[in-house]
């Protein structure tokens, strides 16, 4: 917590959700915001809290939310589920939603270990998180600047032959954001 820097009371909400589903087991990653602040560094303000799970995770997962106090709704069914408490939102990603970025074994045996709001969780990898942003172009979201930081904190150390795998026949897009990045 800064100094003189309010606490956010959606973070209480978002520490319950993640201590629930540490105490069942669940594996789940950290992404959004609170992902991209392990690899940049950069603090801001966020509406909801990221969590990606394989596919054949979901259902537990929302569940266990359930079961801890939280309504849930499958809003997408082929990539985005909801959790609400509080008026505070969580996200459960298992796909992206043009069917592309599946999350798999790769997400978690690559994933950062951190401390997220005091609990020590993991985070989607860098490499991921840049793939699953970089289709994020939408009238009301483009995630270009999350990649642009990304690549200025991370692009030294990025497994660049893992991040082209990712992209496959879409590598025209990671191209993109390399492009608009270097302008």
């Amino acid at each position: 917590q800064s100094v003189g820097v309010p606490a956010d009371p959606a973070h209480e909400v978002y520490r319950e959700a993640l201590s629930a589903l540490s105490k069942a087991q669940i594996p789940f990653l950290v992404g959004g915001a609170f992902g991209l602040e392990s690899y940049t560094g950069l603090v801001r303000r966020t509406k909801d809290l990221d969590l990606f799970v394989r596919p054949g995770d979901r259902m537990e997962l929302m569940q266990r939310l359930s079961e801890a106090g939280f309504q849930t709704e499958w809003r997408f069914s082929h990539w985005l589920g909801k959790a609400h408490k509080d008026n505070r939102s969580i996200d459960v990603i298992f796909n992206s939603g043009n069917g592309v970025c599946t999350v798999d074994d790769a997400w978690f045996r690559h994933a950062l270990p951190a401390e997220i709001l005091g609990l020590h969780v993991e985070v989607v990898p860098a490499e991921e998180m840049l793939w699953s942003k970089a289709f994020v172009m939408e009238r009301n979201r483009y995630d270009g600047g999350d990649i642009a930081h990304l690549l200025l904190a991370r692009a030294a150390v990025l497994d660049w032959a893992r991040l082209l795998f990712r992209f496959g026949v879409h590598w025209r897009v990671l191209f993109s954001h390399v492009v608009l990045f270097g302008f």
